[in-house]
């Protein structure tokens, strides 16, 4: 999942709601998981905060090899992450809570309408960092009120390991392609934590069940996984399409196609999904407009309409260049030239960024010639970067 910045809320529980009716540990587990599901969680587990284990490690391997690419804020007091109590000292149990977004369709079959743009499933609807945080703080306020003791929430809005968290309180299991899998939802769960100070019995810890399979690496289009659960976010076409600032690296662009926002084939491809089901939450379902939308629609997006068209998406926190950077890659590898104006017109952007995307766009659809004569007419180019792009666009023309 696209990871935030942001910090984490904090509860306390200033009296219990009443002292005559406190419950027992395991009562009072079973009682939070039906409040759990009531609030339109479908899975919850319980760990503790020495759980991290080998993970944390691993984590530490990911970052001195560089794989976080420019995600600086993973670097930022890594053993927050490595070790719960470190974030928290307070933390005696971790509550860790799912939400199913499975599609409705298969991501998978979206990638042969080149005409069309790929989102991720998970930015087709509203974002899910808002909807679930709203859920995970009455939760909380639930347990707070229960036990009197301070509680604290997050929805991949700090320094948490969600995923080994998860497979501690037995909710899935990381595969090799790095994310979640679950028996019941596939590789379909948003995650939630509650850090809590009351002592709450433990679940036991999911075993990996990915066995031989190397699906989800076999699959990955620019070859972002160097090893079983290893990734290489800075070769991940989620990277490249939303954490990436600047141009995308020429290596990859063929190989992202009409991805312009994230990237599902990982996730699509695994097996355990064919136990998935449809994710039943309306604000996470995928919007008609977004499903599928035009390339030639989206690529004549400014600042206004991109801001209306992904109101309450996580889209949106992109912005419109980096949007419209990725739209223009597309264009580039539909083959389809009735797309090339659209491109042409974009070598006058006020954004670099923008401009950049354009010119691949345009060396990709437009006959030699005729990009030959934009190229000589682009000598008063002032942004270096966009030069470089004339550059390497002609020599390969």
């Amino acid at each position: 999942m696209a990871g935030g910045r942001a910090g984490l809320a904090h509860l306390r529980g200033p009296r219990l709601l009443n002292e005559t009716t406190k419950l027992a540990p395991s009562e009072l587990k079973s009682a939070l998981a039906r409040e759990s599901q009531a609030l339109g969680f479908d899975c919850i587990g319980v760990t503790g905060p020495d759980a991290t284990g080998e993970a944390a490690k691993h984590f530490q391997r990911f970052l001195d090899t560089g794989g976080h690419g420019d995600m600086d804020w993973l670097a930022v007091n890594p053993e927050r992450r490595m070790d719960p109590r470190v974030l928290w000292p307070g933390v005696r149990s971790i509550v860790m809570l799912g939400v199913n977004y499975g599609p409705s369709d298969d991501p998978l079959t979206l990638l042969e309408q080149r005409t069309r743009g790929a989102i991720s499933a998970y930015a087709q609807g509203d974002d899910y960092h808002d909807v679930i945080k709203k859920r995970l703080k009455a939760l909380a306020r639930w347990l707070a009120a229960m036990t009197g003791d301070e509680v604290k929430v997050f929805v991949d809005t700090a320094a948490v390991m969600e995923k080994p968290l998860a497979q501690a309180a037995g909710i899935g299991w990381q595969g090799k392609h790095t994310n979640l899998v679950s028996r019941e939802f596939g590789s379909w769960l948003f995650l939630g934590a509650i850090y809590t100070a009351s002592e709450l019995p433990r679940d036991e810890a999911d075993i990996d069940r990915c066995g031989s399979c190397t699906a989800c690496q076999d699959i990955c289009p620019t070859a972002a996984f160097p090893a079983p659960y290893k990734l290489d976010a800075r070769r991940c076409i989620s990277y490249l399409t939303i954490e990436n600032k600047g141009p995308i690296p020429h290596e990859f662009r063929k190989a992202i196609g009409n991805r312009i926002y994230g990237c599902d084939d990982c996730l699509a491809v695994c097996p355990w999904n064919k136990f998935a089901q449809e994710g039943r939450e309306a604000k996470l379902a995928a919007r008609a407009e977004l499903r599928a939308p035009s390339l030639a629609e989206l690529v004549r997006l400014d600042d206004a309409t991109f801001r209306a068209l992904f109101a309450k998406s996580p889209v949106k926190r992109i912005g419109r260049d980096r949007f419209v950077r990725n739209v223009l890659i597309a264009i580039g590898n539909s083959g389809d030239t009735a797309l090339a104006s659209e491109a042409v017109r974009l070598l006058g952007d006020a954004s670099p960024l923008v401009r950049g995307a354009a010119v691949w766009a345009c060396s990709q659809l437009l006959a030699r010639d005729a990009f030959a004569a934009l190229a000589a007419a682009s000598n008063n180019e002032a942004n270096q970067l966009v030069r470089e792009e004339w550059q390497i666009a002609s020599n390969a023309a």
